[in-house]
């Protein structure tokens, strides 16, 4: 199982929409798919669930999403538990929790204290800071799941650091905006400081004696521009198109260390125009824009612009899955 997390330090681009989209289209091309909602907003859980269902899950003594699998840890009462994977129709989601915000500080404690010597004391740091790993690798066996997505806030902290560690990839969501070329910037040397320091704990002697551990590879491999406005079919409007030409030379710069070749776009996935009245549309049906049917309010132009979305998150998904190293089955959706 291949784990992508998606992930830039400004908020506010469309990130879970794009994780929830891509998720269902992955599924569709028929792959088993699990979703780990690791933002403490919680805004993917409540994409796929009513807020009943949500409510169901969070209301028992152990919670039923990312929190109680490890709230363990945070109590310092034993390891992480199995989680429970909520099923939506053949999506595996691991359910957010406003409470895992609470992880935060054991989070923070827990990387100084993979270097300890004491040998209790790093194994603890190192069963902390494996944990989301292990709860979406425990997820993935459970479904059998070729492919995990994880939904990450825009902070720069511990709890990201910890969520980061656990992924293979990177995809990048960026608005064509002056804030997400700052976002890029921030990104680059931050992830280069967490990768250099999690190999580094990796190779001690203790990190051997918890298992399984992440390889904390966090490999970028690509952004996806969001939310752009479009003056005719997929072309943006001169104020957009403005940061959108600058993006692959930061991208090169801070996330990959080299020079971007001219003209060279190759690290854009994918230029999503805005999907605006559909998307209100979607959460009210609780199903992606490119699902949407004349039931559902998608008539005239709107039904040309669900046949558009659904070409345009196919293509997105399977460069998603190739450069990931996930087969994806030929046959179109």
């Amino acid at each position: 199982m291949k784990t992508i997390a998606f992930f830039n330090n400004k908020g506010g681009v469309g990130k879970t929409t794009l994780v929830y989209h891509v998720a269902w289209m992955l599924e569709h091309l028929g792959l088993n798919v699990v979703v780990a909602d690791l933002d403490p907003q919680a805004n993917l859980t409540s994409a796929f669930l009513s807020e009943r269902r949500v409510e169901e899950l969070w209301e028992p003594k152990t919670p039923l999403t990312i929190y109680g699998a490890i709230e363990p840890l945070v109590e310092r009462l034993g390891d992480m538990v199995a989680p429970h994977v909520e099923v939506v129709d053949g999506i595996g989601l691991v359910a957010g929790d406003l409470a895992l915000s609470r992880f935060e500080d054991r989070l923070a404690a827990a990387w100084p204290q993979c270097l300890e010597d004491n040998p209790a004391n790093s194994r603890d740091g190192f069963r902390v800071m494996s944990a989301f790993y292990r709860v979406i690798r425990a997820a993935g066996e459970a479904r059998q799941a070729d492919v995990a997505l994880l939904d990450v806030g825009p902070q720069l902290g511990a709890l990201n650091r910890a969520a980061l560690v656990a992924s293979d990839f990177i995809v990048v969501p960026l608005a064509a905006d002056l804030f997400s070329l700052r976002g890029l910037r921030n990104l680059g040397p931050t992830l280069a400081d967490w990768r250099a320091g999690w190999s580094e704990r990796s190779k001690r002697t203790t990190a051997r004696e918890v298992s399984p551990l992440p390889g904390g590879a966090m490999r970028p491999i690509g952004y996806v521009v969001l939310q752009h406005a479009a003056r005719k079919a997929n072309e943006p409007a001169r104020a957009y198109q403005r940061w959108i030409d600058r993006f692959p030379t930061v991208f090169h710069e801070e996330l990959l260390g080299d020079a971007a070749p001219e003209g060279d776009d190759s690290q854009r996935l994918a230029l999503l125009r805005h999907f605006r009245s559909l998307l209100p549309m979607s959460l009210e049906a609780r199903k992606p824009v490119f699902d949407l049917k004349a039931a559902d309010g998608a008539i005239g132009g709107h039904a040309a612009t669900v046949h558009d979305a659904r070409r345009a998150f196919e293509e997105l998904a399977r460069e998603i899955a190739r450069r990931a190293g996930v087969s994806v089955p030929a046959k179109s959706t």
